[in-house]
């Protein structure tokens, strides 16, 4: 039983022709590493295109129009806030609308940053050696080799292999979805996704692959518009979040707030009673996460007869796993060790023991990604011949874009931070609105938060909402312990663009999911997780005793 062709089949890579006319190679266009795409490239028609074409020319009148209304708009704030207000609009408007590459965007927001003088270039660009970069490099590396030796595809076939999953796009969008956010809970969000992203690429060539041998759309169609597609791959990045949520060590934000909660309150929130805390929440959002995702993105198929047949034909076709394939398993099992070995130190000895700290510090991500990248070129797969299981060409054709968007994204959270903006805001958006009780500080937090989660990273967000929390609130005579552990829970709600977490970034540079789809998904997500949040914190901190 199929359902209908999708509303948008677009050409993409054609490989060969049939009867019909020229046929999509969907796997060289799935894992063939496209993400930015030019309107050309695109190869849309009809209205879509003409969307496409009117969002693009509006960016590029509106950004530079925003920047300058913004920069001579008489206000009474500091003149290197005000400068970095004007950039920071511009860019995001290059970043909905796409005008030009949003790597591009990001670059010319920095040296723009740097020309009206809001601090030192060596300030401005110190961000770019942070370890969230090397752990992009390295994690998008270990993911190239598991396209490149298919590892992903194998691993794909495996899960649809499942009795039951494989039948239904809705049960493998689930079973994605929950695997993240367990894994999510003890392994950082972007180690997680990357580690998954293959995978979920793999399954989703073999379900364009099935769809178009069916029948299902065009031969011709471009398989990474399909919704189906964007429904997986939201479900990888913002399942990741969720799922950040549940441990005190699943996110940086989480140990950044509950470290400046601890700090100016005195009060020490137990690893137990942060799971206590989160575990109803990320529950109710990862059924919400289901509910609106696939009502945004709705799969063009929900069944497809004969895939379990397909699927055994493939794995028999397979054979056994080869030398390059093992190497890859290797590398990767070394990192995600890696990876878990300050989540169970911080199990075992505290997060506030000097081995945490040791271990933290001397095997953060980054390091452990590089460590698993830089063993792709040192294991073997042809001893007499010197092949090792990567080359530096491999590594060449990772997603540069992507890591050159998100280190944007974090110099603009640090400008945000530095320059005092970001507090100007909070104090600005307090006095203009009244806000004095504890449940109107509690929804300000959490707003706040998402809000300056959208436009920088998570990370910046809880660094920067949290320290204004807390003098707010007690200002006002409230208790800051709910409104601020709200606004850290509300950090990781950065939904709607890709420079918002590193995971958005990752599921955005496979070239699969669009600006405005991510944007209708996301903000449908953050308005209701920020509901959520508001209500739940304070009953949740009662019931567990925080602060008690």
């Amino acid at each position: 039983m199929t359902s209908t062709v999708p509303e948008q089949p677009q050409k993409a890579t054609p490989a060969s022709t049939t009867a019909e006319g020229p046929r999509t190679d969907v796997e060289q266009a799935l894992l063939g590493g496209s993400t930015y795409r030019s309107l050309s490239e695109l190869g849309r028609s009809g209205a879509e295109a003409k969307f496409e074409k009117g969002r693009r020319l509006v960016g590029w009148f509106l950004a530079p129009a925003v920047s300058l209304l913004f920069f001579f708009l008489p206000m009474d704030i500091p003149g290197e806030q005000q400068s970095l207000a004007a950039v920071l609009l511009g860019v995001v408007v290059l970043w909905i609308c796409e005008p030009i590459p949003i790597p591009i965007g990001g670059l010319i927001g920095v040296s723009a940053i740097i020309l009206l003088g809001v601090a030192p270039s060596d300030e401005v660009l110190a961000p770019f050696g942070s370890t969230t970069i090397f752990t992009f490099i390295g994690a998008f590396i270990l993911a190239q080799a598991m396209l490149k030796h298919g590892v992903a595809q194998r691993i794909a076939f495996a899960i649809l292999a499942i009795p039951g999953v494989g039948r239904s796009t809705f049960r493998t969008i689930i079973a994605f979805g929950a695997i993240t956010c367990i894994l999510s809970a003890f392994v950082s969000n972007t180690a997680t996704v990357a580690m998954l992203m293959p995978t979920a690429l793999g399954i989703l060539a073999v379900i364009a692959k099935l769809m178009q041998d069916q029948g299902v759309v065009r031969p011709d169609f471009d398989p990474m518009t399909l919704r189906v597609g964007a429904a997986l791959m939201l479900m990888l990045a913002y399942g990741a979040s969720v799922g950040g949520l549940l441990t005190p060590v699943g996110s940086p934000p989480n140990l950044i707030g509950r470290g400046l909660i601890e700090e100016a309150t005195g009060e020490r929130i137990s690893f137990g009673q942060w799971m206590l805390t989160a575990l109803p929440i990320c529950l109710l959002m990862f059924v919400i996460l289901f509910v609106v995702l696939l009502l945004i993105n709705k799969p063009e198929v929900r069944r497809i007869e004969g895939v379990e047949e397909y699927i055994r034909e493939q794995r028999a076709a397979q054979g056994p796993m080869s030398r390059a394939e093992k190497n890859t398993v290797v590398a990767f099992a070394v990192t995600v060790s890696l990876w878990l070995v300050p989540a169970v130190v911080g199990l075992v000895a505290g997060t506030g023991s000097e081995a945490y700290a040791l271990v933290d510090d001397r095997l953060n991500e980054g390091v452990a990604a590089v460590i698993g990248a830089a063993l792709l070129f040192i294991l073997p797969v042809n001893w007499s011949e010197q092949e090792a299981t990567m080359t530096w060409k491999d590594a060449g054709q990772i997603d540069w874009g992507t890591i050159l968007l998100f280190g944007t994204g974090i110099i603009f959270g640090a400008m945000l931070s530095a320059t005092g903006l970001a507090e100007t805001i909070g104090n600005g958006a307090a006095n203009t609105f009244g806000i004095t009780s504890a449940f109107a500080i509690t929804a300000f937090a959490v707003l706040l938060a998402i809000v300056i989660s959208e436009t920088t990273s998570n990370t910046a967000s809880a660094a920067v909402v949290v320290p204004i929390i807390i003098p707010l609130a007690a200002a006002t005579g409230v208790d800051p312990l709910v409104p601020a552990l709200a606004a850290t829970f509300a950090a990781s709600l950065g939904f709607m663009l890709p420079v918002s977490t590193p995971q958005n970034a990752i599921v955005y540079g496979t070239g699969c999911v669009s600006m405005p789809r991510m944007i209708r998904s996301g903000i449908a997500f953050d308005i209701i997780g920020g509901v959520l949040i508001t209500l739940t914190i304070p009953t949740m901190v009662a019931l567990t005793n925080i602060g008690g």
